[in-house]
Parts: structure tokens; sequence; C-alpha cells
């Protein structure tokens, strides 16, 4: 095992620890350090990535279902679209997409800019959710669905999740709130359980039939990512969260930076 190898399994601690201390976010980095630390490519990076992140949020959607912070109803109502979504972009689209998506002069645009210039995109708005201070938004009255927006919204999650690899916890939280009316608290822990499934599910009706993989390293990772959470969760109660939440969103902002440049600088 090689110094790289020993920092990116050291990354695999420190994405659980994030998650243990700040609820989430930490997951966002399992794509990076798989991609630059371990050299695996953009498919199986992406496809591990939904592994550790479902089985990091099925680590937290059960601790939440104890506290009660967890709608079965709605987890199934927005859940099912977004596995559909996510799967057949793992089965189907991820698979089929070639290596050169097109060129234009001397410029090549790759399927691994696609994929990673997405997702360091989409890491913009994660990490300004992490900035804002959260508000709590005034919910009256009883959970009520706006069928045709979850049938919409759903399966658009479910394939930005497949295509990218990360869970779109910024995206199902606000979803929830404003098209079934739940309240904060129970829309945080509801969103775990549907990052679960859909990533779980997605990763193995999608990427198990159409790849080889690795699944010693995989399992040690999340187990590692794992044990990260509690080792965060213990340090939770000496350490505010919240305060930390800030200065990780910067941090999500750098990465991003860093892909950018990494994909359309260095490895073009």
């Amino acid at each position: 095992m090689d110094t790289i190898e020993i920092f990116g399994y050291f990354g695999a601690i420190l994405i659980g620890v994030l998650l243990g201390l700040i609820g989430g976010g930490g997951s966002i980095l399992a794509v990076p350090v798989l991609a630059y630390l371990f050299s695996i490519n953009e498919k199986a990076a992406t496809a591990y990535s939904l592994f550790i992140v479902g089985s990091s949020a099925l680590f937290g959607g059960i601790k939440q279902h104890y506290k009660g912070f967890v709608d079965w109803r709605t987890a199934v109502v927005f859940g099912i679209p977004a596995i559909i979504g996510v799967s057949l972009v793992r089965h189907y689209l991820v698979p089929a997409l070639p290596n050169l998506l097109f060129s234009i002069g001397d410029f090549e645009f790759s399927r691994r800019m696609g994929m990673f210039g997405l997702f360091a995109v989409l890491m913009i708005p994660a990490a300004i959710s992490m900035l804002k201070k959260e508000k709590e938004r005034e919910v009256t009255g009883a959970i009520k669905y706006n069928y045709v927006l979850i049938l919409v919204e759903g399966p658009v999650v479910g394939a930005i999740t497949g295509f990218i690899g990360a869970g779109g916890g910024f995206l199902i939280i606000p979803a929830l709130v404003i098209l079934a009316n739940v309240k904060m608290k129970i829309a945080v822990g509801t969103s775990l359980v549907i990052i679960a499934f859909k990533s779980l599910l997605g990763f193995f009706f999608g990427d198990a039939f159409t790849m080889a993989i690795d699944w010693p390293f995989l399992i040690t990772f999340t187990v590692l990512s794992l044990i990260g959470i509690l080792i965060g969760s213990y340090l939770s109660n000496f350490i505010d969260g919240k305060k930390l939440k800030k200065g990780f969103g910067y941090f999500i902002l750098l990465m991003a930076l860093f892909i950018f440049y990494m994909e359309f600088f260095i490895n073009q």
C-alpha cells in the first residue's frame, strides 16, 4: 500500500467523521477521494460512491427513525420515482456513453469531463446550502403531496444522483418541505432514507449488472466510513457541528474548483 492509498483510506474515515459531526455533506467527498487518491475511473468512482453514500445514509436514516424523524409514507412516495431514475441512468445511460462525447477543434470533451464537471457544478449549490443560515420554514397542516411535481422531481433527482454518484440531499430536503409540506426535521430524516434506498438500489440494479465490482476494496472503504460516523457522532458531544458546517461549505467550494482544474486543465 503506497502513501496516496493511505491518505485515501484516511479520507474514507474523514467522510464518516464529517457525516457524524455535521449530519450530512461528507459523502460528497467520496467521488474525489476515489478518483484522485485511488485513481478509479469515472464510471467506477460514481458507482462506488453510490454504494458508500447509500450505506452511510442508511446508517443515519436508521438513527433518525428511532428519533421519530422519518415519515415512511413520504419516503416511499418520493423514493420510488427517484429509484427508477437512478437505476435507468446507471444501467442504460452511463454504460452507453462513449469515452469522447464531442470535440471542438483541438478541444475534446470526454465522458469523464462530463460526469466530473457536472459533479463539480452541483457541489456549488451543495456548498451554498451549508453556508446559509438554516431557517425553519413555517409548516402548518397535514402532509399533502403534490403528486405531479413529485413524479417530475423524483426521476430528475434520481437521474442526477445516478450520473454523478452523489446523494443530492440539498435537492431532496427543499422538495420535501415545498412539495409535501413536511417539517424540516422530518424532511432531513426522511431524505436520508430516500438517499439510502435510491443510491443502494440504483447501484445494485444498475452497476452490479454492468461492471466488475472490487468488493473487498468497496466494503473496506465503506466500513471505514461507517467507523468514521461513529467517531464523528462521539466527537459531536464536544464539538459544535453547526460551526464546522460553514467551514466545510467553503472547503467544498474549493474542492469544486480543484475538480474543474484537474479535469479541464491538467487531464485535458
